[in-house]
């Protein structure tokens, strides 16, 4: 273990589905020497891949963390590694990730260029203000072109690209890389698989190239930094300061270098790790991170350094069937020795960390301490959750949590027999444990158990698990989509609950005025607009509370109000009979009552799809689309075929990778994500409300 934060690196490797992460990240481990042979994604094999699902369908699923350690300069550098999913079922993965990394390298696929998936990532990157690497994978495939990507990041995602590497060729005659900042061509050699590889001349033919492409990456860093662009003007100016200064405007996230390879045929990885190493951050070089004293309420602060107050975040829990749960810790500040006792700000209470692991994919090695600026395992914990903050006990303190989207599609399932019921409950509860997109709940009307996640794959993968590594035997209905309901006018409502039993009874009375917000606005809205203190501030929060409750069930279907403002106007309390239950239940029966006469609608998960497809098959598939009532934005043409770019009903998009390939002779493909929701039309709606008010299965 490395005790000097500077020679630290915490980062993530992301992308979309099969632009090449996992191969990176297998070159990474069998350069820096933590492996001795290279797995393949599509052999099943690859370390970092160690899921049942994931080898069978080699996608990786969920984030894996490794340690491995290089040498630059003759001084040895820690990096921990996370590398993510890029299917978009499994987007949390990536969220809960990047919260908790220093720095990250985002693959694109040279012939695909920037992706849904890549633009979700990056989003998720510039909400963390987490720093990046763009390093352009697979330019040895038929249609590479490593200049469009580039131009890609800086069109579709914003970004401000500094190209520090060219390729040496593309396609069947990709050789290598020249290196922009020393002029220098890198190749590779293929007998020793990467391994052994060569600084030579910039080849002939390529020196008008390489010499217009530096003086594009040293203008373009002249512009971000006053101090380089004196030495620049003055043509004074060395190597090492033009490290300097993309390291400086990397952190500042100002600017992303963009280096370039084939993982698959080992060529880029090692000039890659040199890249993490110089411009990602340390946990050194980044501010203190800033949280709230759960007494005092008062902001505080927490360095990355081992001698201050213990604080760190749990981003994930993961199920093991030899050591029970792990739970990974990024520590921000101080060093935490197993055995010692912490303060879990979730509950409140203490929580003793009997053993701490360094992780390796599915495997562990035990450790006696982790520091600042460090990521580990722990086990052995009572009750610890994904986004709690764990700290000194005499120093307490909360982290910012972590944001997860809400599912969108929802599956019944029933235990195939009686006996099977307890061990169904018991492994969705530990499958919730370790995936927070994941809610379970009972339906109200049917009884029956519903699974609500982020898409179809995400679904069959969790029922697959149940069957295969909990060996629980289901039963499972048709995926269903995860409607949502919301009001369209405002209306002012007028409730009291007065109950009277002999003793001493319930009074509450509310004046509430309901609004609608923009279907993007999620959760509830609340503003208390009473004077006079008409309602006692001590049941606020029990109102509050009410009304959440409340947003759990809209008036149409029961399904979950999607976003709703909520202003308590007025009110009153009887000095003996009110209480806090009292408010809520008060609370919560006006909102349902309000939401009934505010005209209500129901929404749907509307998907953004990208449709890939030979040319002569864009006339079936626009028709398909038109007939699953989707939206066709635009048409262009990438790397030999034609993109369609539309919006998509959820509802109208289960199933659709299997007929698109049946309409186009296996020759087409499709990407998917989550959009929006968006209001179902009215001769539609009350179809859905309907059949939903029966039996899911």
């Amino acid at each position: 273990m490395i005790d000097d934060l500077t020679y630290i690196r915490n980062i993530g490797i992301a992308a979309h589905i099969d632009a090449g992460k996992t191969t990176t990240t297998e070159r990474i481990l069998y350069y820096t020497g933590l492996i001795h042979k290279m797995g393949e994604v599509h052999e099943g094999a690859a370390t970092m891949d160690w899921m049942k699902e994931e080898k069978q369908r080699g996608i990786t699923i969920t984030s894996a963390a490794t340690t491995v350690y290089w040498d630059l300069n003759h001084k040895r550098f820690q990096v921990n590694i996370i590398d993510t999913p890029g299917h978009v079922d499994f987007t949390v993965e990536v969220e809960r990730s990047l919260r908790v990394l220093d720095g990250v390298i985002a693959v694109f696929c040279g012939v695909a260029g920037v992706e849904p998936q890549s633009e979700t990532v990056w989003r998720q990157a510039n909400k963390y203000k987490v720093p990046r690497l763009a390093f352009i994978n697979k330019l040895d495939r038929v249609g590479a072109d490593f200049f469009a990507v580039v131009e890609e990041i800086q069109d579709k995602l914003k970004a401000n690209p500094i190209a520090i590497q060219i390729p040496i060729g593309s396609e069947d005659d990709f050789k290598g890389v020249i290196d922009l900042i020393n002029q220098k061509a890198v190749y590779w050699d293929e007998q020793s698989l990467g391994v052994e590889f060569s600084v030579e001349d910039v080849p002939q033919g390529l020196e008008d190239e390489t010499q217009e492409w530096r003086e594009k990456m040293l203008e373009q860093l002249a512009e971000l930094d006053e101090e380089f662009m004196e030495k620049y003007f003055d043509d004074n100016y060395t190597v090492d300061d033009i490290h300097s200064v993309l390291r400086k405007v990397t952190i500042a996230n100002t600017a992303v270098p963009v280096l370039c390879g084939s993982a698959l045929k080992n060529k880029g990885v090692q000039t890659l790790l040199d890249a993490v190493i110089r411009y990602l951050p340390s946990p050194s070089d980044l501010p203190p991170v800033i949280g709230t004293n759960p007494f005092t309420k008062k902001e505080e602060e927490r360095h990355p350094d081992p001698q201050d107050s213990f604080a760190g975040l749990i981003f994930k829990i993961a199920s093991n069937p030899f050591v029970g749960n792990l739970a990974y810790l990024r520590v921000y500040s101080g060093t935490l020795q197993s055995g010692t006792a912490v303060y879990n700000s979730r509950t409140g209470k203490r929580e003793r960390i009997m053993n701490l692991y360094r992780m390796h994919a599915n495997k562990q090695t035990l450790i006696k301490e982790i520091s600042a600026g460090d990521i580990c395992t722990i086990v052995g914990f009572r009750d610890i959750k994904t986004g709690d903050t764990l700290s000194d006990i005499k120093h307490p303190i909360v982290l910012e949590s972590i944001d997860f989207p809400e599912p969108v599609v929802s599956v019944a399932v029933e235990p195939k027999t009686q006996a099977d019921s307890p061990k169904l409950q018991e492994a969705l509860r530990r499958l919730q444990d370790e995936d927070p997109t994941l809610i379970v709940e009972l339906h109200p009307d049917t009884g029956q158990i519903l699974m609500h996640g982020m898409g179809e794959l995400h679904l069959e993968i969790l029922v697959n698990r149940l069957k295969e590594e909990f060996n629980v035997k289901v039963n499972t209905g048709e995926p269903k989509v995860s409607y949502k309901e919301a009001i369209t006018e405002t209306v002012e409502y007028h409730h009291i609950l007065k109950k009277q039993t002999g003793g001493k009874g319930k009074f509450a009375e509310l004046i509430i005025r309901v609004s609608p917000v923009e279907t993007d606005s999620r959760g509830l809205i609340f503003e208390d607009k009473t004077v006079g203190g008409s309602i006692p501030k001590e049941f606020i929060p029990a109102i509050k509370k009410g009304l959440e409750l409340g947003m759990n069930s809209g008036p149409l279907a029961g399904y979950k109000l999607h976003g709703i403002k909520v202003e308590l106007l007025g009110g009153s309390a009887h000095p003996v009979d009110s209480d806090a239950l009292a408010f809520e239940i008060a609370a919560k029966d006006a909102l349902q009552k309000a939401a009934r006469e505010a005209k209500p609608i129901l929404l749907e998960p509307i998907m953004k799809l990208e449709v890939f497809v030979p040319e002569e098959y864009i006339g079936p598939v626009q028709s398909d689309l038109n007939r699953r009532r989707a939206v066709i934005h635009g048409l262009e043409e990438k790397a030999g075929l034609q993109v369609i770019k539309a919006h998509i009903p959820l509802a109208e998009a289960f199933g659709y990778v299997n007929d698109l390939r049946s309409i186009t002779s296996g020759r087409g493909s499709s990407n998917m994500e989550f959009s929006h929701y968006a209001p179902v039309p009215q001769e539609m709606q009350d179809e859905i409300i309907r059949v939903l008010t029966g039996r899911l299965f």
